[in-house]
């Protein structure tokens, strides 16, 4: 059993959540890994841990999200702590993710944070169809703004 998931009822409650549950320790080292984000991500538990939060940032983010993790570990507050995050992540097949989650700050014994957990839900579908309303809401201000009809044009 996970150091992090100590009792039984502990593993249950962390596995019987549907969200991915993923907790990095201070140097974002993955150390605990649900099945949840098995399905989510496409990493195993063995592949996940003890490797970086990497596996599922996007490379053109990465550089962004450290300054802000390294911030948050030096500092031991976090600006999200009550909010829902949404950004793009990564599966192991190479495929773009769209997730939404909420982060918590873990501590030791001293008042030093150790470590981050992640709560977090795939949004990839919800997003693509927003996505995809807001541009055919652009399209149809733009038809109106320029007098065009998608109904005089045989489209609709």
């Amino acid at each position: 059993m996970n150091r992090l998931v100590q009792t039984p009822l502990d593993y249950e409650l962390v596995e019987a959540i549907a969200d991915a549950v993923v907790v990095s320790d201070a140097s974002g080292a993955i150390n605990l890994w649900n099945s949840a984000a098995e399905r989510l991500f496409g990493f195993t538990e063995a592949e996940a841990l003890g490797n970086s939060l990497d596996l599922i940032i996007p490379e053109r983010l990465r550089e962004r999200h450290w300054a802000g993790y390294r911030k948050t570990m030096a500092s031991g507050e976090t600006r999200y702590a009550h909010d829902v995050l949404r950004v793009p992540a990564l599966h192991k097949d190479g495929r773009a993710l769209s997730i939404a989650f909420t982060v918590g700050l873990l501590h030791g014994p001293q008042p030093d944070v150790t470590g981050i957990v992640a709560v977090i839900r795939d949004e990839t579908q919800p997003f693509i169809e927003k996505r995809n309303l807001l541009k055919r809401l652009a399209e149809c201000e733009k038809n109106m703004a320029t007098g065009h009809s998608p109904n005089a044009e045989g489209r609709g």
